[in-house]
């Protein structure tokens, strides 16, 4: 076989590889439905209510709230991980300025990360073990007085 057949399958081979990876990474950032939930958040003697999306695959973690341009301050997505250990998230191709909440398997919110920077690659940290992580409009916690120690009620945590 001659160089130029062998460049020309070379080509045709990489080309190939590379489709089928961009077809993974699409897929990894589909836009799959989530289920829509009610999470209460009980801090002190008041009690608040979201309308929450539940991101419980991969393929929704992944995608979270990445490309949303607007929330209402009454809703939330909960990145439900089905088992505890220390969770880092990030901002990217995240355009809402964010409050997560870190959340023990028993539902107490172990920290809160607020007034997260939109789009950065900054790793957020839980301070601890966390099930879950519920992310809320920028500046809720100080609008409701939502604070670590306070208790999120839903079928994900063990109250």
């Amino acid at each position: 076989m001659d160089t130029c057949n062998k460049v020309k399958r070379y080509l045709a081979a990489a080309l190939l590889a590379l489709i089928f990876s961009l077809s993974g990474l699409t897929s990894t950032y589909s836009n799959e439905s989530f289920r829509i939930s009610v999470l209460q958040i009980r801090s002190g003697e008041n009690q608040h209510t979201f309308q929450i999306e539940v991101a419980e695959t991969p393929n929704q973690r992944a995608q979270g709230l990445q490309w949303r341009k607007r929330m209402a301050p009454d809703q939330g997505m909960l990145f439900d991980f089905k088992q505890t250990f220390p969770v880092t998230m990030w901002m990217k191709n995240t355009y809402l300025s964010l409050d997560m909440f870190f959340i023990a398997e028993n539902g107490t919110i172990i920290n809160i990360a607020r007034d997260t920077k939109p789009q950065s690659l900054k790793h957020i940290n839980s301070a601890g073990p966390a099930r879950g992580v519920l992310e809320v409009l920028a500046g809720t916690a100080q609008r409701l007085g939502i604070k670590a120690g306070d208790k999120v009620i839903h079928p994900a945590f063990v109250n």
